[in-house]
């Protein structure tokens, strides 16, 4: 039975996994998040931006990455044009800007459409996992190590987990498709 628990940890990981990817999406706001995925060559260590700089949001439409050490400002600004997030840089000697450009309503649309696709993905792999764990059950219960009435029971709680998994996946991609079409 301690397959079901395995069931419901590897169901968390996949809509984190969801929230995470979505977070790169841009949607005409400044959001620090755009930025998680950015590595910097940091004396010849690749390092996650946030670990060398403080990211702000001083206006909706721009964030501002002030490094600890000022010496790795090229580096910040080779690291962000590599991520190819779709922005390009700009410095002052002390800080960089980053100015996320007004998204027109044809690359909403798009957008919308590529998030759509990433909640799809997320669902077909909670299905994936409901499969494997439902075979697994019915495998244990062939075996002998549980009864008909314990693997109907952990059947119906694998499709309860699924399908409030499935609903809390439709609703991250409902609030991230109402965050994209604001204008």
């Amino acid at each position: 039975m301690h397959d079901v628990t395995e069931f419901a940890t590897k169901m968390e990981k996949t809509k984190a996994v969801l929230k995470e990817d979505l977070n790169t999406v841009r949607a005409g706001r400044a959001n620090p998040a755009l930025l998680d995925k950015v590595m910097v060559m940091y004396y010849g260590v690749p390092s996650p931006l946030r670990n060398l700089a403080n990211i702000s949001v001083p206006d909706p439409r721009t964030l501002l990455i002030s490094p600890f050490d000022p010496k790795s400002i090229s580096e910040i600004e080779k690291g962000i044009n590599l991520a190819n997030i779709g922005i390009n840089p700009t410095n002052d000697g002390k800080v960089v800007r980053l100015v996320i450009p007004q998204v027109t309503e044809e690359r909403r649309k798009e957008l919308n459409k590529t998030v759509k696709k990433m909640g799809e993905d997320a669902k077909v792999a909670i299905r994936n996992l409901r499969r494997d764990i439902n075979d697994a059950l019915k495998k244990q219960e062939k075996d002998g190590e549980l009864t008909e009435d314990d693997l109907k029971k952990a059947l119906d709680d694998v499709q309860k987990k699924t399908d409030g998994c499935i609903k809390d996946i439709d609703d991250i991609i409902a609030k991230k498709e109402k965050e994209i079409m604001e204008v």
